[in-house]
């Protein structure tokens, strides 16, 4: 997989390019993608770059040995931690994830489920995983070069998993690289995340081009709510709720749940934590700190709900009011 394969999301490829290029690569990543929305593949291609010797303009040669092992998932030196059922160990799954990245790379996670045959099962990264890639990694590189470890869905580590990683996150062994890719960054372990360097992963195709159309009307609504005028919040509201479809409307959920989170990581001084626009940074500086917080709980109501085929004028309008009271 190398970045060309890799859809959207073009100025994460090129800063990831620029770090392997000028060696200053952060030891850990951790890639907050909504569920399916292309962070797997866009990992796999990040991690041919850093390990391809042959690279050149801003991409991996996707013909060296490297490079054919890490598309495959068959490269010693990389390792793939993922929830698995009761005390499995991830190495024991392998083969239905490399049969299921084959298929359809940018999986979702009950895609993946369905392929390990735990569907409908609580799956979980258990301390047993913790303990065998410390192990791992206590030995050299067995190429000689980099090491890398991803972990899908670092939010389903146990409490004894997590903190057995947390030191070797903190400080790895030299040339040792780990991605994480989550869904929830709220429900990562604080001690983990604040560890790592923070990417936004924004999902390619039409979700994405619904975004970006939508984010004007982020802008309205929170002119109006800063303003504190209820009227115009709720005639933005209306805009909202006649955009063409439920998906569209999920996608503006989306996209204000991520301004909202930079918002809150302005807030708290943490700028290294992901890439924060100017309008958040706007915002952040006229609103209550307990806004952003309290507002990403509104947001995951509404998109809730809108999956449950409630009337989005209805639903909307009840967003922007709750918005205006917590502003």
């Amino acid at each position: 997989m190398t970045f060309a394969q890799v859809q959207g999301n073009t100025e994460v490829k090129r800063a990831l390019a620029g770090m392997v290029d000028a060696a200053r690569v952060p030891h850990a990543l951790l890639f907050h993608e909504d569920d399916g929305g292309g962070a797997f593949p866009l990992t796999l291609a990040f991690l041919q770059y850093l390990f391809c010797r042959e690279r050149s303009g801003g991409d991996s040669c996707g013909r060296c040995p490297s490079c054919g092992k890490i598309s495959k998932l068959i490269h010693p030196d990389v390792h793939f931690v993922f929830p698995t059922a009761a005390n499995a160990l991830s190495e024991q799954y392998m083969e239905p994830l490399r049969r299921l990245v084959a298929a359809n790379p940018s999986f979702r996670e009950a895609e993946l489920a369905d392929a390990l045959g735990i569907e409908g099962k609580n799956s979980l990264i258990a301390v047993a995983e913790s303990r065998r890639l410390l192990e791992k990694l206590s030995l050299s590189a067995l190429e000689g070069g980099y090491r890398a470890v991803v972990i899908y869905l670092p939010e389903r580590l146990n409490a004894e998993a997590a903190n057995r990683l947390l030191k070797m996150i903190e400080e790895p062994p030299p040339q040792t690289q780990f991605v994480l890719i989550t869904h929830q960054p709220d429900k990562v372990l604080p001690t983990i995340s604040s560890r790592c360097q923070r990417i936004r992963i924004r999902p390619a195709g039409a979700a994405a081009e619904a975004e970006f159309a939508d984010s004007g009307l982020l802008d309205d609504l929170m002119s109006a709510l800063l303003d504190k005028d209820l009227l115009r919040a709720l005639e933005v509201s209306e805009q909202i709720a006649a955009l063409p479809s439920r998906e569209n409307a999920k996608a503006f959920c989306i996209f204000a749940a991520d301004r909202f989170r930079q918002m809150f990581l302005c807030q708290q001084g943490i700028e290294g934590a992901g890439q924060i626009s100017p309008q958040a940074r706007r915002w952040a500086a006229g609103c209550r700190k307990t806004f952003p917080r309290q507002a990403l709980g509104v947001l995951d109501r509404t998109q809730t709900l809108i999956g449950r085929n409630v009337n989005l004028k209805i639903l909307f309008a009840d967003m922007a009011d709750r918005l205006f009271l917590l502003i």
